[in-house]
C-alpha cells in the first residue's frame, strides 16, 4: 500500500480486520523509519493483543518497535466523563431522578461517538500531548450522522434550561472540551486529500460490502473523498480434493463479483483469509510482506492438530425453547452481519416445522428475512411473516416531533433538531410501538424477531422525566402500552434474547458488551448462537479451514465459561440458499413435535 497522507481512518463493520489492517499498515511505516502514532476508538479494542504490548488511554511506545506509539481512547470513558460534566452543574438543581434521567438520554450511540470524536479531533488539530508524529492512524473512523451533527452551527448555540430541544443528542455543548473552530479546522483536514486518506475494510462478502458501500456514498456526502477499498480475508482453498473448500472458494469469488458499483472506481487490494490469528509484531509485518506471510503460513500448517470443542446445534435450542411452553417472544441481537436474520428465520421455520403457531418479524431495514423465506419455496401453514419498516416508523415519529417542536425554532434550530433526529436512537424508540404490538402477539403463539431494541432504547422508555413523557405524546399508545411491553421483556418465562456472535474475538467482544447493555435495562440474555463455525464441519480436509476451525475452540471457549451458560452453532455452510441448506443440515426425525 502506498502511504501519502499524514492521516489514515481505517472504517468498517466490527470483525472485518479493521485493527489488524491499521496496525499492520502502523508497523511497516515505523519499520520505513516513520514516526508513528495509532489511535484506537473501538469500545472492543483488542489492540494490545494484536501488537502484543500495553496500550492505555496515554499515548506509549509499542515493544520492540522505537517509531511506533499507541493510545486507546476508551468511548464508554470518554462518554462518562462527558455525561458527568452535562449534569455536574445541575446536580443542586434538579432532583436526582432528572439527573439520572438526562444521563440516559446521553447514553446512545451518538453521545458515545461525539465524546470519543471529541477526543481525537486533538490529534488532528495539533493539540495533543505526545510529540511530532509523520503520521496518524486511526482504528474506527467517526459516522457521518457524528461529522453532520457537529458541523451545524445550532449545535454550539448556548444551551439553556428553557430550550432543551437545542441538542439533546450532544447535551449542552459547554461540556464538549473542543470549540467549534477547532472542530471546523479537524472537517477541513479530513476533506483534504493531501492531507486525510479513507481505507473502507470490507469481509469478502455480499452483506459486507454493501456496508461498505454505504459507508463510502456517506463519506463522500461530507465531501471525504479519497477512499481506498481494502478486501480483507479473500478465501482460496489449498486442498482442491475438498468439496466444502472448493465450495467455499467459488462462492467467495462470486460474491466480490457483487461487488457495488460506487466501491467499483476506488484503487482496491485484497488480502487473503489465513490460518493464524493476526497477533504481534511479526504477523503483523506478514500481512503486508507476501514473503514472510508464506513462512508464517507453512509454519502454522505444520503444527499438531488438536481437536475442536463441540457445539450443539439449533435444533436443541428449537428443543429447549419449545420444550415448557406453546408461546413465547424470541428475538435475535447481534451486531451488523453476525448472521441475526439467518438465525431468526431458521428458529421460527423449525419451531413452525414442530406443529406451532408462529409469527416471524424484522426491524432490520434492509429486511434480509424476505430473502432468506423465498429460498424455501413453500412455508408451513402455521408462520405468519412480515416486517416492521423502520424508515416509516421514523418518518411518522420525525413528523410528529416536528411538528410539535418545530413550530418554535428558526431554521438553524430546526436543521439541528432534524439531523438529531437521524440518531440510532430515533429509530430505535420509533420502532419500539410497533415492535409492542408483537409483543401482544406473543401470549398466544411463538413471536420470533429479528433485532431487538437495545437496552439503551428500554432504559428511555422506561425513564420517568420528559423524554418519556415526549415519546408517550408521539405515538399512539397510552402508558401502559409503553409500560407493559418492557415488563414483558424483561419477564424470562415470556421473553428470550438469543445474542448471534462468529466465533472471532471482535464480534464476541461486541455481543458480551450489548450484553452488559441488555442486562442494564434488567434483561439476561437467554442463550447465545454462534454463527458460521467451521469447527462443527467434521469433514473439512483443506489445511486453511482446519486451522481456522480450530482457531474458533478459544473464543467458543471464553463464551461459555464466562459469558453464557447455554451456547449453541450454526456450520459454516458453502451454500448460496443459506436457509434451505440449514434446515437439511437437521434431518426431519429431530424437529418432530416433542410434547
Amino acid at each position: 500500500m502506498k502511504m501519502h497522507t499524514q492521516y489514515l481512518f481505517f472504517t468498517g463493520k466490527g470483525g472485518v480486520g479493521k485493527t489488524s489492517l491499521s496496525c499492520a499498515t502502523a508497523v511497516k511505516m515505523a519499520d520505513e523509519g516513520k514516526q508513528v502514532l495509532l489511535v484506537s476508538t473501538d469500545p472492543a479494542s483488542n489492540l494490545q493483543d494484536v501488537l502484543n504490548s500495553p496500550v492505555t488511554e496515554k499515548i506509549a511506545p509499542v515493544n520492540l518497535l522505537e517509531n511506533l506509539s499507541a493510545i486507546n481512547i476508551n468511548p464508554e470513558i470518554s462518554a462518562d466523563e462527558y455525561r458527568n460534566r452535562v449534569t455536574e452543574p445541575l446536580k443542586d438543581i434538579l432532583p436526582e431522578a432528572e439527573i439520572k434521567k438526562m444521563k440516559e438520554e446521553l447514553s446512545g450511540a451518538c453521545t458515545t461517538e461525539i465524546a470519543s470524536f471529541d477526543e481525537f479531533s486533538r490529534f488532528i488539530s495539533g493539540e495533543s500531548e505526545g510529540g511530532n508524529f509523520d503520521v496518524i492512524i486511526f482504528d474506527t473512523a467517526p459516522t457521518g450522522h457524528t461529522l453532520r451533527l457537529l458541523e451545524l452551527p445550532a449545535a454550539w448555540a448556548s444551551f439553556s434550561e428553557e430550550n432543551p430541544d437545542g441538542a439533546s443528542c450532544l447535551g449542552p455543548t459547554s461540556a464538549l472540551k473542543s470549540s467549534q473552530d477547532r472542530y471546523n479546522k479537524v472537517v477541513e483536514t479530513l476533506r483534504d486529500a493531501n492531507q486525510t486518506t479513507f481505507y473502507l475494510v470490507s469481509r469478502a462478502e455480499r452483506s459486507s460490502l454493501k456496508e461498505a458501500s454505504r459507508t463510502s456514498e456517506e463519506l463522500k456526502e461530507l465531501g471525504l473523498n479519497n477512499q481506498k477499498l481494502l478486501i480483507n480475508g479473500v478465501f482460496k482453498a489449498l486442498d482442491h480434493s475438498d468439496d466444502f473448500a472448493v465450495k467455499m472458494e467459488e462462492i467467495a469469488e462470486k460474491q466480490l463479483e457483487s461487488i457495488p458499483q460506487n466501491l467499483r472506481d476506488l484503487e482496491q487490494q485484497q488480502f487473503p483469509l489465513l490460518p493464524y490469528n493476526v497477533l504481534g509484531i511479526q504477523k503483523l509485518r506478514s500481512l503486508l510482506d507476501e514473503k514472510l506471510q508464506e513462512k508464517v503460513v507453512e509454519e502454522k500448517l505444520s503444527e499438531a492438530k488438536e481437536t475442536n470443542p463441540f457445539l450443539k446445534g439449533i435444533d436443541e435450542l428449537v428443543n429447549d425453547l419449545t420444550a415448557a411452553q406453546d408461546h413465547g417472544l424470541i428475538m435475535t441481537m447481534g451486531k451488523g452481519g453476525v448472521g441475526k436474520t439467518i438465525t431468526a428465520s431458521a428458529l421460527a421455520i423449525m419451531i413452525a416445522r414442530k406443529g406451532f403457531e408462529v409469527h416471524l418479524t424484522t426491524t432490520d431495514p434492509a429486511a434480509h428475512v424476505q430473502d432468506f423465506i423465498d429460498q424455501l419455496g413453500e412455508l408451513p401453514a402455521n408462520i405468519t411473516i412480515d416486517r416492521i419498516d423502520p424508515k416509516v416508523e421514523t418518518q411518522r415519529y420525525t413528523d410528529k416531533v416536528l411538528g410539535q417542536k418545530g413550530g418554535n425554532l428558526d431554521e438553524a434550530g430546526k436543521k439541528l433538531l432534524l439531523e438529531d433526529l437521524k440518531s440510532p436512537c430515533t429509530e430505535e424508540v420509533a420502532v419500539f410501538h410497533a415492535f409492542s404490538k408483537a409483543i401482544q402477539q406473543a401470549k398466544r403463539k411463538f413471536v420470533v424477531i429479528d433485532t431487538a431494541p437495545t437496552g439503551h432504547t428500554l432504559l428511555l422508555l422506561d425513564t420517568a422525566g420528559s423524554y418519556h413523557r415526549e415519546i408517550m405524546r408521539n405515538t399512539e399508545m397510552n402508558t401502559a402500552g409503553i409500560r407493559t411491553p418492557y415488563m414483558s421483556l424483561q419477564d424470562g418465562s415470556l421473553s428470550k434474547v438469543i445474542l448471534v456472535s462468529l466465533p472471532e474475538t471482535t464480534p464476541m467482544r461486541e455481543a458480551a458488551a450489548l450484553q452488559e447493555d441488555l442486562k442494564r435495562a434488567g434483561i439476561t440474555p437467554y442463550a447465545w448462537v454462534v454463527n458460521q463455525s467451521l469447527s462443527m464441519q467434521a469433514a473439512i480436509k483443506d489445511p486453511l479451514l482446519r486451522s481456522r476451525a480450530r482457531a474458533e475452540g478459544e473464543v467458543i471457549r471464553t463464551i461459555e465459561n464466562s459469558l453464557t451458560q447455554r451456547i449453541y452453532g450454526i456450520p459454516y455452510l458453502p451454500k448460496e440458499e443459506l436457509l434451505p441448506a440449514l434446515l437439511n443440515f437437521y434431518s426431519e426425525n429431530q424437529l418432530e413435535k416433542t410434547h
